[in-house]
């Protein structure tokens, strides 16, 4: 484990703090030299750090534990807050007693660590004025380092650098006489694949982070792409897309499934043949909806690439049709919001029509993630809306963001799913909409529930585990569990909710 901060002791002795808060904390004859917990700690923090300005909190476990807690400066092991700790209560789902405290007002710069005397010290966290500003960068070049077909040089790589990957032609699965060039897209597992609908919805979601807080992107995270005038999310969406069109079938304008390596036991997966799976509607519907979002945000920097992915989109929407129902499939909806807001074109507005009228459309607004998007899309749209439905939008995305709000602040970890029966994918999903309402009807409640669940993430949780890094005192790799940086849609949606923080 990295031993954090152990230049000095993170308690200071009763002599070394002033006798006032020695008396308060009741820490006056403790051993408070820091060292990293042999035990996982019943004082839970965010082990990557707290921003100086927002709202901090501590989450102790345990039935008799009372009274104040100390903040201590770990470089001169000197106390800086005292603070008190409220009221135990049971935690019914986690079958534990939990209490929290604040140390709102500590907001020097510094690397800390919490101390009780019922449980002693937590593990070390900083305070910083942007805090998660070195991890979102890190999550949003997590796609450059998953790029095929180039190589990637230790200038902007570092230790995940390696020679250009899958660069010869690949087969199709269902002839494989049939060669053809699906280099570029990003790697979306061990096995270097390359999913065509994944590929999509996380490069969606990127874009709609994007369009959400703007400023939160900048042109300089350290990619071939960067300083070249355009944010460099857009640029790495862009060689995504890049791909994606590569993987349109010229014919009917489906899209392909995936781009998969044939490895053999043994062999190298980077120099692995590559086959193409036949063509998915799945695939090919999440393809339209992704590529009429991507023109719409990328016309102000090239029009004519706009106009050429906006195309794809209406093609690959034709195809689906030709296919099947727009009725049969939710995601029908959402790719017709997003051509709609791009063309305007009656068609589309015809099948969001028909969903609107569903008599259970306010059920699928909460349980159904296409027609949730595709609402927010026509919220946002520029051509010719019906007022009263937009009305009645708002009302239903004002109410699932209150419900999440409303589940946080019962939890004890101040969570919307603190026992992770969802895995990551509740606290992502409901901070991407508490991010979307934050975005329309600005609310700093839900900008604090919204860091609420990053200091969770980030090791404020019942297991005391970072899930977001592995360069802290407990990671996921040091329980063998999994992190959210290891799957690329999690890290898509990480980046949706740490955007609102950053800009």
């Amino acid at each position: 484990m990295t031993m954090i901060g152990s230049v000095a002791g993170c308690g200071a002795s009763s002599a070394e703090m002033p006798t006032e808060i020695a008396e308060l904390t009741g820490t006056a004859a403790a051993s408070v030299d820091y060292q990293v917990p042999t035990q996982v700690p019943a004082s839970l923090v965010d082990q990557v750090g707290y921003s100086s300005e927002s709202e901090k909190v501590v989450v102790f476990k345990g039935e008799d534990i009372s009274g104040s807690f100390g903040v201590y400066n770990i470089e001169n092991g000197k106390l800086v807050y005292t603070g008190e700790i409220l009221k135990p209560v049971f935690n019914e789902a986690l079958g534990e007693y939990d209490s929290l405290g604040y140390f709102n007002d500590l907001q020097e710069e510094g690397q800390y660590c919490i101390y009780t005397d019922a449980v002693g010290e937590s593990y070390s966290f900083t305070v910083s004025e942007d805090a998660y500003r070195e991890l979102f960068n890190e999550a949003c070049k997590k796609y450059y380092i998953n790029r095929c077909g180039i190589g990637l040089s230790e200038n902007y790589a570092g230790d995940n650098a390696h020679s250009a990957c899958h660069t010869t032609m690949a087969h199709l699965q269902e002839d494989m006489s049939v060669s053809i060039d699906v280099t570029g897209g990003w790697h979306m597992d061990e096995q270097a694949r390359r999913d065509t609908a994944l590929g999509s919805r996380i490069a969606e979601n990127l874009l709609m982070a994007y369009e959400m807080n703007p400023s939160a992107f900048t042109d300089d995270t350290g990619i071939p792409e960067s300083e070249n005038g355009i944010p460099d999310i857009l640029d790495e969406v862009k060689y995504e897309v890049d791909w994606l069109l590569k993987m349109q079938d010229p014919r009917t304008g489906g899209e392909y499934a995936a781009a998969m390596t044939n490895v053999q036991k043994g062999g190298d997966v980077f120099a692995a043949p590559v086959l193409v799976s036949p063509v998915s509607m799945d695939a090919t519907i999440s393809f339209a909806s992704m590529m009429a979002r991507f023109s719409y945000f990328y016309q102000q920097y090239d029009s004519e690439f706009a106009t050429t992915a906006l195309k794809a989109a209406d093609r690959a929407f034709s195809c689906f049709l030709n296919n099947q129902k727009a009725e049969d499939d939710s995601a029908a909806f959402k790719a017709a919001a997003q051509l709609y807001r791009a063309t305007g074109s009656q068609t589309y507005a015809d099948v969001l029509g028909m969903y609107f009228d569903k008599p259970d459309f306010d059920q699928l607004f909460i349980s159904d993630e296409n027609i949730f998007l595709g609402s927010v899309t026509y919220l946002s749209i520029n051509q010719k809306v019906d007022v009263d439905r937009c009305t009645y939008l708002m009302k239903l995305l004002m109410k699932a963001s209150e419900d999440i709000a409303s589940r946080a602040s019962k939890s004890s970890y101040l969570v919307t799913d603190e026992a992770g029966r969802g895995g990551f994918d509740t606290i992502l999903k409901d901070m991407r909409c508490l991010t979307i309402t934050d975005h329309i009807i600005y609310n700093h409640e839900y900008t604090t529930i919204i860091e609420n669940h990053v200091h969770f993430l980030a090791g404020m949780n019942p297991k005391a585990v970072n899930y977001l890094t592995d360069a802290t005192e407990r990671t996921y790799q040091e329980t063998g569990e999994s992190g959210v940086m290891n799957d690329p849609e999690s890290v898509a949606l990480l980046i949706f909710m740490l955007s609102v923080l950053e800009q």
